[in-house]
């Protein structure tokens, strides 16, 4: 058994590789997500694990990335942006329909294990990964290990309530989740492109924003500064508490050229000793970082032992 299986699910679709112990890939596939349907997307994923073993000619152990995080307590499925997984045994079930055990995790987690094992995190013991886009999440790597944590939110940072700024702003930001003033309602790329179109009255893209930012003074300019203050401010906090190795930047908003470059000085005086020296890369992998990541879920010896 010298392949593992990698399954990502994602809101619109559902992707499965096989990835071999060099990091090199075969047999990726993508379906759509059956949309609102949690037996379907159960039949769907283990279909693709059966198309991708036919592929590879034998069977293989499987990892998956999903939305949401597993209750250790229940085992139940939780905050899932696709719904229909909440209060269902995802993993379970899953592991009952392909006949085998597998691994899971947030696909935050997944993302940051991926370039921690051979992307731009890898040969570092301790990884940050940050996931910038519809919505915001991380992921904690040490060691080519995820850290889960004793509840299962370890590096769920998207969630926090955000440094520095007012009572009264952080409850003008309702979160999915169930909070007010989340990371996300002031980061993720909808939450920028609103707020950008609430203080110039013209509804743009993020990426409208960034080019607009880069070519001449103006909202969209203090769009993005507000936007690299935010995020220094959160990052600090995850210096102070974690002081991670290497921080990798992944999702739409980091692609903003600014980022990886601001950054480190806008986190610097915000940091015990005012000294931050900590890189930060943008991602290897791009978008197959959850994928990749569900199948480094499982070590090479680990398949081989669940192989014999």
């Amino acid at each position: 058994m010298n392949v593992r299986i990698g399954v990502d699910v994602g809101g619109t679709k559902i992707e499965a590789l096989a990835l071999r112990d060099d990091g090199s890939e075969s047999e990726r596939i993508r379906v759509a997500t059956p949309a609102g349907d949690y037996d379907a997307t159960i039949r769907a994923i283990a279909a693709l694990v059966t198309r991708v073993e036919l592929g590879e000619g034998g069977r293989s152990v499987v990892g998956l990335g999903h939305p949401g995080s597993r209750c250790p307590l229940t085992g139940l499925h939780r905050n899932a942006n696709s719904t229909c997984l909440n209060g269902r045994a995802l993993v379970d079930d899953l592991a009952r329909a392909i006949g085998r055990p597998l691994r899971a995790a947030n696909d935050a987690n997944c993302f940051a294990l991926s370039e921690a094992c051979d992307g731009a995190g890898a040969g570092h013991r301790v990884v940050f990964g940050v996931i910038l886009g519809t919505g915001v999440g991380g992921g904690v790597v040490v060691d080519r290990r995820v850290l889960d944590g004793a509840n299962g939110i370890a590096g769920e940072w998207g969630h926090m309530p955000l440094p520095g700024e007012s009572d009264e702003e952080r409850a003008s930001r309702p979160c999915y989740c169930g909070s007010r003033g989340c990371l996300e309602m002031f980061c993720a790329g909808p939450a920028v492109e609103r707020e950008c179109a609430q203080r110039t009255g013209r509804a743009l893209s993020l990426a409208e924003i960034a080019r607009l930012a880069e070519s001449q003074p103006g909202p969209e300019r203090r769009a993005i500064d507000r936007l690299i203050a935010r995020l220094a401010s959160a990052l600090a906090t995850v210096a102070q508490v974690l002081d991670p190795d290497v921080i990798v930047l992944g999702g739409g908003v980091s692609r903003i050229d600014r980022l990886a470059h601001a950054l480190p000085a806008a986190i610097e005086p915000l940091v015990f000793g005012r000294s931050f020296k900590t890189p930060i890369r943008h991602a290897v992998h791009g978008d197959s970082g959850g994928v990749r990541g569900a199948a480094w879920l499982w070590t090479l010896d680990e398949a081989r032992a669940a192989g014999e």
